[in-house]
């Protein structure tokens, strides 16, 4: 892998735990805004505590060592929540604004995924 390759995982990489980490937190306190959010996009306030833990796990998983497999799951998991906030506020009509957050993670997510190192991948094993 070069050291460009390596440069670009690990910005998106931290970018990418950095706002996982922000947003599940603030999912599990939970923030007022965030359970009026979560209500106005027709979900149960449990829903932040499963978003928060499952978030939280995810950036363990994605920024341990070795566990390939484990950190496909998280790549797949942190995508499918995003991917759904994102329809989520498409749906209920919400402000464009509410669209940044989510797209700028799917966006480091892709991007980390690809550009991870092969120490980081599934074997073929």
């Amino acid at each position: 892998m070069s050291k460009r390759n390596k440069i670009i995982y690990w910005i998106a990489t931290l970018w990418l735990a950095l706002g996982m980490t922000a947003t599940g937190i603030v999912q599990l306190i939970p923030v007022k805004e965030e359970a009026e959010m979560i209500q106005k996009l027709g979900y149960p306030l449990y829903f932040l505590t499963l978003l928060g833990v499952w978030k939280l796990l995810g950036v363990i998983a994605i920024l341990i060592p070795k566990f390939g497999l484990l950190k496909e799951w998280a790549y797949a998991g942190f995508f499918f929540a995003m991917s759904g906030a994102v329809v989520s506020h498409l749906a209920i009509k919400d402000e464009a604004s509410a669209l940044f957050g989510p797209t700028l993670l799917i966006v480091l997510i892709v991007v980390s995924w690809y550009f991870r190192p092969e120490t980081r991948r599934c074997s073929s094993n």
